[in-house]
């Protein structure tokens, strides 16, 4: 699995096992930190000071501000309407859908398990719980969590140790 020569990385980026990744055509911020089995593919940005965590899949489209978290095995989609073919029966090509782009907005966290549903904005200081599928916009500083993911509080209410 390669870090591909098209990829922009920021100084001092950790990427804690490079033969076990899969980045081609994106961008990855200072001091970000990427886990094993993680992918990352063309045209997205990961800002600065962001952990991506294992067996995540981060897809074209998606935009990830800084100090972001994301948890192990987050799952992103680009496609509304995903099919294999077109009406004809031949097999799609890039030509016959279009990226839908997603948002994930500075100092968010995201739980592990989580699945983010294309076209979507997870606003600045949210917490997506573990295992959520993520439909709609969320709100900045709002937890949501469950299937398909509710607000259940504000970040800002949550203490602190």
């Amino acid at each position: 699995m390669p870090i591909s020569e098209n990829v922009k990385l920021g100084q001092k980026v950790q990427i804690f096992q490079p033969t076990l990744v899969n980045l081609y055509g994106c961008s990855i911020g200072d001091e970000t930190k990427i886990g094993a089995f993680v992918e990352i593919q063309k045209n997205v940005t990961v800002g600065a000071r962001c952990k991506i965590s294992s067996h995540t899949f981060v897809c074209e489209g998606v935009d990830i501000e800084e100090e972001v978290f994301i948890g192990h095995g987050v799952m992103f989609t680009n496609d509304i309407y995903p099919r294999a073919t077109n009406p004809d029966g031949g097999l799609q090509t890039e030509a016959d859908w279009k990226v839908e782009p997603t948002y994930i907005k500075r100092g968010a966290s995201i739980g592990s398990n989580a699945t983010i549903v294309a076209g979507i904005t997870i606003g600045e200081g949210a917490l997506v719980g573990a295992g959520a599928v993520v439909t709609k916009d969320v709100r900045p500083y709002a937890i949501v969590a469950g299937v398909p993911a509710r607000v259940v509080g504000d970040t800002r209410e949550v203490k602190k140790k």
